[in-house]
């Protein structure tokens, strides 16, 4: 029996939407998982790739749902986009905002100067996802990418997951602007570094564990900044899109919910499972139960199939259960 996955952490780095929460719904586990970690001691940091509310906003929604938060521990990619810009820009530089309020106080903060029109003459564009966003603060934005400022993202999520469902991203606006422009932007928000960089630089922390919905952003900012990462099947990215990802989105460990940092970290472990046999084809799985298998022991059967596929192969695979309960299994994920 391992220790938890918290053992040897300094911080956790929590992803909220589809992670900690979903709109204004808790999800199912997340307060007692979130407030054993505080008992435990080990600082927390809560990263988002939400752009469009201050830190003190997403703490005060935290603690509407029960969780101790504080504004310390909200690093959100707002406020990398804007550190990102001051790195770049001398003081005083004007910045068109295309986004919230709080990406505008942030940009303010940063020592730079935010604008809302072309001609105003910015030399940079920063962009976060703002729900009254419209077609003339993308115009401002496109014809200012054209004259050749420099082009800042806060993230590319291109969906939201909400109570109601997934809706559009701050990267499906981004894409909107990438047709008319032909431009690529930075990037501030998972998979870039620069938002878990300085959620953990935040703590004073060396030994980071980051926990996300979203194979894209969360799992692929984890493996792309050398975090180790638990990723929660609670949001965004299906147990099928875990078994076909490519490397570079890959999670050491996976979990139905944020209850898994509290158990042994080799009981998530990605990895051969007892109980269970996978038979590896050219473009298929055949998923066994074997002596130990549990009725509704879904996730160690992902777990197994997901250690057989990657070794072999990557993207589309066909999976079958060979006998009832491993087909059962596998429709509790979803692969039947």
């Amino acid at each position: 029996m391992s220790g938890t996955l918290l053992d040897g952490h300094d911080v956790v780095l929590f992803d909220l939407d589809g992670t900690v929460f979903r709109g204004g719904e808790l999800i199912p586990g997340a307060l007692e998982a979130i407030q054993e970690v505080h008992r435990r001691g080990v600082p927390v940091r809560y990263v988002t790739n939400n752009a469009s509310k201050p830190d003190q906003a997403v703490a005060d929604h935290l603690v509407g749902l029960g969780l101790d938060a504080d504004r310390t521990e909200v690093s959100t990619s707002a406020q990398a986009g804007a550190a990102m810009l001051a790195e770049k820009l001398p003081p005083g530089s004007k910045v068109l905002v295309v986004g919230s309020p709080a990406l505008v106080s942030e940009v303010d903060k940063a020592g730079l100067v935010p604008v809302r029109e072309f001609a105003d003459e910015p030399v940079a564009v920063v962009q976060g996802l703002y729900t009254e966003i419209g077609y003339r603060d993308l115009t401002e934005a496109c014809l200012t990418i054209r004259a050749g400022a420099l082009w800042v993202s806060c993230n590319g999520d291109r969906t939201l997951p909400t109570e109601r469902g997934l809706a559009p991203g701050n990267g499906a606006l981004v894409a909107l602007v990438q047709a008319a422009t032909d431009q690529e932007p930075l990037v501030a928000g998972k998979p870039e570094r620069p938002l878990l960089d300085r959620a953990v630089a935040s703590a004073g922390a060396e030994a980071p564990l980051m926990v996300g919905d979203r194979l894209d952003t969360d799992i692929a900012g984890a493996v792309n900044a050398g975090m180790p990462v638990l990723m929660v099947l609670t949001g965004v990215s299906t147990a099928r899109d875990l078994l076909e990802a490519t490397a570079d989105m890959r999670p050491g460990h996976v979990g139905a919910d944020l209850r898994a940092l509290n158990r042994p970290a080799d009981e998530a472990a990605i990895g051969a499972q007892p109980g269970w046999q996978v038979r590896v084809g050219s473009d298929s799985l055949e998923l066994a139960a074997q002596a130990g298998a549990q009725p509704g022991d879904a996730m160690s059967a992902l777990r197994a199939l997901c250690a057989a596929w990657w070794a072999a192969s990557s993207g589309p695979v066909a999976v079958r259960g060979a006998d009832e309960r491993a087909q059962d299994a596998l429709r509790q994920l979803g692969l039947a």
